[in-house]
């Protein structure tokens, strides 16, 4: 599929005319799809819980509502950027690849974790659409300009924060994992929630948390690809943090046992991921007028 990459054709009048790198409509248009699907989900999923959930224990059912809770705002705002980087804003298609990531990463949990229900296809088609809609978007972005207008931006912070991240939760997570393989146990998490493995286990270990360890070295070292995807990682930790956070007040609402310890931590990396969001995507410098 061709691309179109930043430059100048002639304008009517003759003088040059800058013309953007634009999200090709076939990945904005399966990003879009995704969004409407996962709306339409989430908001099943919270008129009809008893329903939509039912065969699960009380903890994942909470948790799937919560994620439902998030999705409210994350699919609407997955479409509005699906628009903006067809239009070619690059910021919003940076932007985009996170929430593609994070909405493909939640619903691989649905489909995989979930017990087969009346909303199982339309998880599954999720899942596919978010996926196929990544790899498009990201297969697409212009590189050379994103690097281009990254090549002054202060990108040694980010860096080390996607490494101490992803070093972080590597720890977290292998603090459970390797007491419950020496003690020849069940996954304690996992157990709790009646499902064989922690489907969060294997998404982070396998790939997630690889990929934002490797993202901060690639920014370190100043290569193209850690300036495509630091954008997109720090918008997938901070939209995580978002079921997390909302759990407990699901959990609460309901009647269960509640425990708000993990607000506290996950309230400060939401924060501090934010900010290292924020300052990476104004230090996106301007396509210069000369730009070739």
């Amino acid at each position: 599929m061709s691309l179109n990459v930043v430059g100048h054709t002639p304008g009517p009048s003759g003088p040059p005319e800058r013309v953007a790198a634009r999200l090709p409509p076939l990945w904005a248009g399966l990003a879009g799809a995704s969004a409407l699907l996962s709306f339409v989900g989430a908001v099943a999923g919270l008129l009809a819980p008893g329903r939509v959930y039912a065969g699960n224990t009380m903890a994942l059912a909470d948790t799937a509502t919560a994620q439902d809770l998030a999705g409210l705002v994350v699919a609407p705002g997955l479409l509005l950027l699906a628009y903006a980087a067809h239009r070619g804003h690059l910021r919003a298609w940076l932007v985009l690849l996170g929430v593609l990531f994070f909405t493909a990463y939640n619903y691989a949990i649905y489909a995989f974790s979930l017990s087969f229900g009346p909303l199982f296809l339309l998880w599954v088609v999720v899942w596919g659409l978010s996926v196929f809609a990544l790899l498009g978007a990201a297969a697409s972005v212009p590189v050379s300009a994103v690097a281009d207008r990254f090549t002054r931006a202060g990108v040694r912070a980010p860096g080390w924060f996607l490494i101490a991240a992803a070093t972080l939760f590597t720890l977290l997570w292998l603090s459970e994992i390797v007491p419950d393989l020496l003690a020849g146990r069940p996954s304690t998490s996992a157990a709790a929630l009646q499902l064989p493995t922690n489907p969060v286990h294997v998404l982070d270990l396998g790939i997630c948390l690889p990929a934002v360890a490797a993202t901060g070295v690639l920014l370190l070292r100043r290569h193209r690809l850690g300036s495509v995807s630091a954008v997109g990682l720090l918008v997938f930790l901070a939209l995580t943090c978002g079921p997390i956070l909302l759990t407990p007040a699901v959990t609460q609402a309901r009647g269960h046992e509640t425990t708000w310890s993990v607000v506290g931590p996950i309230g400060v990396v939401a924060v501090a991921t934010l900010l290292v969001l924020a300052r990476l995507l104004l230090s996106l410098r301007p396509i210069p007028e000369n730009h070739p």
